[in-house]
């Protein structure tokens, strides 16, 4: 059976998300990532300027090692299947970071054992914070997703300015990618077959203005 998007999403969120009943939370202050992240947490993180204030602030992706939420095969292979939290510090002129806000309900499970999942931090020359997640399974689908999610600080929170989806069907080669910008309010429809080389084809497209969403409002990856 062929799984779409919609029910590939469904069974993922379903089967990886299980949220951990403890106080997920890290330091309110800190100066550096393993400061304010609890040992034995992994994590990645990105540093720059988000409030363009000269000081570089702090994005960081952490998932809890809580024991109930870790699964152990046969193998021996160990799955994480903690909620990860998404946290954002803003640097002071004294050197330390204080959170600005955490996020624990943003980001689905980092492992599953029929998917392949990754998330990414990025954080442009502009100031702007590019969250990119990778969803590959291993068995019921050709899909490959990659979702990128762009935020902007402005009027004291942070709002999506723009996102694109990427499908790759990996037994044609076939990719199509939708980008969507919130500032000029365009659509654009790409598709192109990365088996041959040919000129991949554009379709543009008015969106409906609307407020901006703040970060937070979805689950990355839906």
């Amino acid at each position: 059976m062929v799984m779409n998007r919609k029910t590939a999403t469904t069974i993922f969120l379903s089967v990886c998300v299980l949220i951990s009943m403890h106080a997920q939370s890290l330091k309110q202050q800190g100066i550096n990532v393993e400061d304010v992240v609890p040992e034995g947490w992994s994590h990645n993180e990105v540093t720059g300027d988000l409030n363009k204030d000269g000081i570089a602030d702090l994005v960081v992706k952490s998932t809890p090692n809580f024991k109930e939420n870790m699964h152990t095969n046969d193998d021996g292979t160990v799955y994480n299947y903690n909620q990860p939290i998404l946290a954002i510090y803003l640097g002071n002129t004294d050197g330390t970071l204080t959170l600005w806000r955490q996020y624990d309900q943003v980001l689905s499970a980092d492992d599953n054992e029929d998917c392949f999942h990754e998330v990414t931090l990025e954080i442009t020359e502009r100031g702007v914070l590019r969250i990119t997640t990778s969803l590959a399974y291993t068995m019921g689908s050709w899909a490959a997703y990659t979702d990128r999610y762009y935020y902007r600080y402005q009027d004291g929170d942070f709002y999506l300015i723009g996102k694109e989806n990427e499908e790759l069907m990996r037994n044609t080669g076939k990719v199509t990618t939708v980008s969507e910008n919130y500032l000029t309010w365009k659509r654009q429809l790409k598709t192109e077959d990365i088996s041959e080389e040919t000129v991949p084809k554009e379709k543009w497209s008015r969106l409906q203005k609307k407020p901006l969403e703040k970060l937070g409002a979805r689950v990355m990856g839906e």
